[in-house]
């Protein structure tokens, strides 16, 4: 589904990514891990058209899309939970969910049924909502797009512990129901309860990849690369 190659990327004079290599197949939820600062951030704008590769390939379904408009991006089946959820705040719940709706099995029925308490405050504003509720809608708005894939960059940041194991139950329900999901996030227990692969990355470069028993069985990864 989404294939990135040797993804290379930069601010400026700055060297940030030095060659990243991932995909996320159909069906399957991939974590992009690291600590603060290493390019998981930067990895996920370059892959969404948000800051140009110096290098590198991002193909969607076979698709070389290096570089291309994020609309273009959004149409080729990609949706993003961006970092800080960037809810509309002058525009009500509903009218966030509706603004940038396409067709598919998503529909605002199937958001409340997921977030209820999206349904409660559905004519509240975007900037009249808790930090839960607001990544709550940032989730829901991305579904709204219908993707093929759908991509949380800081999935539960700042969320207290009964919202933010509300949003995991939200993401294995998703799994569970056939989407294809990349997340970053730091609690990596959490994630490995329901994540296929991981791919952790330090200093702009993958140092280590594999799946969920991979990385019980090799601790010393969540030691070296993972911890503060």
């Amino acid at each position: 589904m989404l294939t990135v190659e040797n993804l290379q990327a930069s601010y400026g004079d700055s060297r940030v990514l030095f060659g990243i290599d991932l995909s996320v197949a159909r069906g399957e939820v991939v974590t992009l891990l690291g600590r603060n600062g290493m390019g998981k951030t930067t990895t996920i704008r370059s892959v969404f058209g948000l800051l140009a590769p110096k290098g590198g390939r991002v193909s969607i379904d076979g698709r070389d899309l290096t570089g291309a408009a994020p609309h273009r991006i959004a149409r080729a089946g990609l949706g993003l939970v961006p970092e800080g959820r960037q809810v509309f705040a002058p525009l009500t719940v509903e009218e966030n969910l509706i603004a940038t709706a396409r067709p598919g099995k998503w529909t605002l029925i199937r958001i409340y049924d997921l977030f209820p308490r999206l349904k409660e405050r559905r004519r509240n504003m975007g900037d009249q909502l808790s930090g839960g509720e607001q990544q709550m809608l940032a989730i829901g708005r991305a579904l709204m797009t219908n993707p093929q894939l759908i991509v949380l960059d800081e999935a539960t940041e700042g969320l207290a512990p009964l919202i933010r194991d509300e949003i995991w139950s939200c993401l294995r329900h998703l799994k569970d129901d056939g989407e294809a999901i990349l997340v970053i996030d730091k609690n990596v227990d959490a994630l490995a309860r329901f994540a296929d692969r991981h791919v952790v990355i330090e200093k702009g470069r993958v140092v280590w990849s594999g799946t969920t028993n991979d990385l019980r069985a090799t601790p010393e990864v969540k030691t070296r690369y993972l911890q503060v």
